[in-house]
């Protein structure tokens, strides 16, 4: 067995090695299908090494607060994949990108989307985030996201991991230099609508951005963009204004937009400014509605999933079969099947079409008659319901718990960026758990 780590990690050959060698033919390994399962269910290793991340940040005003401001924001812990599950994910993941260039789908997606998404920029999106749950047949998409959090957290994180478990080569899990691929990416956002212009200033913008959950990650862009010659600023959409020519700060000129809002189509009142100067090309906005209505709308998951569309879109037999084992079963929510859906919702998960962050979202076993009666009058979709995996965790007086978890795939154009977990309680992923929070991804065979 070994365990492989991003680069940078120093990893000695003790702990988990010794169980894994101990329980190769004993009872412990009962029940567990890989290394990687049976590393998440008994490996009790701490390797967030807190000094060290403190360290990463130690240029900027973050320093020691976040640690102190979001005691449940990281794990101090790792997951673990099988080399098996790295490839069905990459897999799934170009399947969907085959798919959503399909002039069919575009067509069919965008006639029953918003009208924000109609204008098409050129770019491709930044931090598109595709969330699974790993289930025994294999990883399952259960939502797509376009403006993914977490990305430059994660990519601290995983440079302040300490020993656990046995060394082996490297998988690309984080990029190699990490940070030049972040620039780079957007870069590559300015370059698809201005060839030869250079890039000066970016905008990262936000809902009253110092109250947001993650604002001490718009902190660590700002510092990034900084130390790779690019002007930075954080700011609230109502901050922006356009003058017919340009897109303005106070009285800076704003050339891309990092966008980190949660009204996708950019319709609500406040946004106005910002959403004329990126219709007219006078800013680069990235990521914006028209990838939200491609990619994350989460009634496409139902044209994902289902066989039969997939045909009629266009997609390969390959594409279709990865599609169906890797997207779990999903239909809107209308009057013609809510009473079979009312009757099978033990075995579902019901989201709206148009959430985020887990809001109103509810598990079928969990619905009254109040709630169902509110999904029945929304846009929701119902997704066949796939249970998260699970990662042992010591918490206080070392006892051990098991916590649930997600991962999510950091992707830029097909390609994925970096892996992280979510380790959790309850029905979803909250950063209030105690032991859970981010967690690196580590590759065992």
């Amino acid at each position: 067995m070994t365990a492989e780590y991003p680069a940078g990690t120093t990893v000695n050959k003790v702990t988990c090695e010794k169980m894994l060698e101990t329980c190769a033919t004993s009872v412990c390994n009962e029940g567990a299908s890989s290394n990687a399962e049976l590393l998440n269910r008994d490996c009790f290793c701490k390797t967030f090494d807190r000094e060290k991340f403190n360290a990463i940040l130690n240029t900027d005003e973050l320093h020691h607060d976040l640690l102190l401001t979001h005691p449940q924001l990281f794990s101090n812990t790792a997951v673990f994949i099988s080399p098996e599950q790295l490839r069905s994910m990459r897999a799934i993941i170009r399947a969907v990108e085959d798919v959503i260039v399909l002039p069919v789908y575009q067509h069919y997606v965008l006639n029953q989307s918003y009208a924000t998404a109609l204008f098409n920029p050129g770019t491709s999106g930044v931090f598109m985030g595709y969330d699974f749950h790993v289930s025994a047949d294999g990883p399952k998409i259960i939502e797509i996201n376009t403006n993914a959090g977490g990305a430059f957290l994660n990519s601290a994180l995983v440079k302040a991991q300490s020993t656990c478990c046995s060394a082996g080569e490297t998988l690309p899990l984080i990029k190699d230099n990490m940070d030049e691929h972040i620039i780079t990416m957007f870069l590559s956002e300015w370059r698809h609508q201005h060839k030869d212009l250079p890039l000066r200033r970016i905008a990262i913008v936000d809902e009253s951005p110092k109250q947001q959950f993650l604002y001490p990650e718009f902190k660590m862009a700002q510092r990034l963009f900084e130390q790779h010659g690019l002007e930075a600023v954080i700011a609230a959409p109502e901050e922006l204004i356009f003058n017919g020519r340009q897109l303005f700060y106070k009285e800076l000129v704003i050339d891309l937009v990092y966008n980190r809002l949660t009204d996708f189509s950019l319709t609500e009142s406040s946004h106005q400014h910002l959403f004329d100067a990126y219709r007219v090309g006078a800013v680069v906005l990235t990521p914006n509605p028209r990838h939200h209505a491609l990619y994350a709308d989460k009634r496409n998951l139902a044209i994902l999933s289902d066989e039969a569309m997939l045909e009629k879109l266009g997609a390969t037999q390959s594409n279709i079969d990865i599609l169906k084992n890797g997207i779990p079963a999903t239909r809107l929510v209308n009057t013609n099947n809510a009473s079979e859906l009312w009757k099978n919702r033990k075995h579902l998960f019901f989201k709206p079409a148009s959430g985020f962050g887990s809001r109103a979202a509810y598990r079928g076993d969990k619905i009254t008659k109040r709630v169902w009666d509110e999904i029945q009058q929304g846009q929701y979709i119902a997704q066949a319901l796939i249970s998260p995996s699970e990662r042992g965790v010591s918490v206080a007086n070392d006892e051990k718990i098991a916590l649930k978890l997600d991962i999510r795939a950091y992707v830029y154009e097909g390609e994925i960026q970096l892996l992280a977990a979510r380790l959790y309680q309850g029905q979803t992923t909250n950063f209030r758990t105690q032991g859970g929070g981010f967690a690196p991804i580590f590759i065992a065979s």
